[in-house]
């Protein structure tokens, strides 16, 4: 690709972009509208790609995914949270600690470098932590990869696990709207990226467009119940902009690093889904509470697909299960930078 100009080499990346995009999600997989360009990106940057996404550009995906996170914070979790938060608390605790054993681990046998693993093995929050990854020195070309592959590994598990339970075959999205009316919550939520992006450029956050706009649109949302509209389409572009710009800058060198280092990453995800398979397994013995529902709310990541399988079952509770998944999401998003970064000191020690 190198040899073509940058509108050709720009042409081909989106076309690329939506023929993964579509095959993803014709196959059910998580994450397609940012898997699909990353893997495109990948495919361009390892035959010479040149182009680049501009920071602006990046900068306002990010703040849009801010927006997104925000968004999805409900009120409704607090009771919830307040009448199991003992737990919870133990539940997410024991997550983390897991987590950053098997981070901890592939950092300290030189399976990926630096705090890469680390980052990469954080359970929950993918997007987020790709993001913040870079900021904190890791690769983030590396995180995204672990990250992804755990989010696809553990969606794809919870369906087959929910499928012992409750036929879901038959449960269908909705069609999506890709251009639903502007509303004025559109003037808002654009109000709420610019704010909370410039707040975290003064406050000098890592990642400051999107954990700028995270706090302050979380803030907007629960402390005044302002609702953020963020359509199909503006989602989507965000999605291709955040996946082009780690994708876009894979090499063939990194790619093949990565995929020598498959095979661990593969049973560090296979552990982590056994580990939180069987704190389900206590959970729903000594507490009594349906089997399906202690494992969804205890699965590490995927929280869409996992909200999807909840629906469709009958006998979980969802609300226990989106609010143990927000529980941890809050809190591997809020400690998840520190304690990446003790992890990591450890393992240079």
């Amino acid at each position: 690709m190198a040899r073509l100009r940058p509108p050709q080499q720009w042409l081909e990346l989106v076309v690329l972009s939506l023929l993964f995009a579509g095959a993803l999600e014709l196959a059910a997989l998580p994450a397609a509208l940012l898997i699909g360009p990353m893997l495109a990106a990948i495919l361009a940057g390892t035959n010479g790609a040149t182009v680049r996404v501009p920071r602006a550009l990046f900068g306002s995906a990010q703040a849009v995914v801010g927006c997104l996170v925000a968004n999805s914070i409900s009120v409704d979790i607090f009771p919830v949270f307040y009448a199991e938060w003992a737990l919870f608390f133990g539940t997410v605790v024991a997550t983390l600690t897991a987590s950053s054993l098997l981070g901890w681990l592939i950092s300290r046998w030189r399976i990926l470098p630096g705090t890469t693993a680390v980052w990469g093995s954080s359970p929950g929050a993918a997007t987020a932590m790709v993001l913040m990854a870079g900021a904190f020195g890791a690769d983030q070309r590396l995180v995204a990869f672990m990250q992804y592959l755990r989010v696809i590994f553990v969606s794809m598990t919870a369906a087959l696990v929910a499928k012992m339970w409750v036929d879901t075959s038959g449960v269908e999205m909705p069609p999506i709207v890709w251009f639903p009316p502007i509303d004025p919550l559109a003037g808002a939520t654009l109000g709420i990226a610019i704010v909370g992006g410039l707040l975290g450029k003064l406050l000098r956050l890592p990642s400051p467009f999107f954990l700028g706009t995270f706090i302050f649109g979380t803030v907007i949302h629960l402390g005044f119940s302002v609702p953020m509209q963020l359509p199909p389409w503006l989602l989507a572009v965000s999605y291709a902009m955040v996946g082009w710009s780690i994708g876009l800058n894979f090499t063939r060198p990194i790619l093949r690093h990565a995929a020598r280092a498959l095979p661990q990453i593969i049973a560090s995800i296979v552990a982590l889904i056994a580990f939180c398979g069987g704190m389900a397994f206590v959970t729903s013995r000594v507490l009594g509470i349906d089997p399906l529902t202690a494992y969804l709310a205890t699965s590490p990541g995927g929280m869409d697909s996992v909200a999807i399988i909840a629906a469709a079952a009958q006998n979980v509770d969802i609300s226990f299960v989106m609010a143990l998944q927000s529980a941890r999401f809050l809190v591997v998003l809020l400690i998840g930078p520190s304690v990446a970064k003790l992890v990591a000191r450890n393992v240079r020690d």
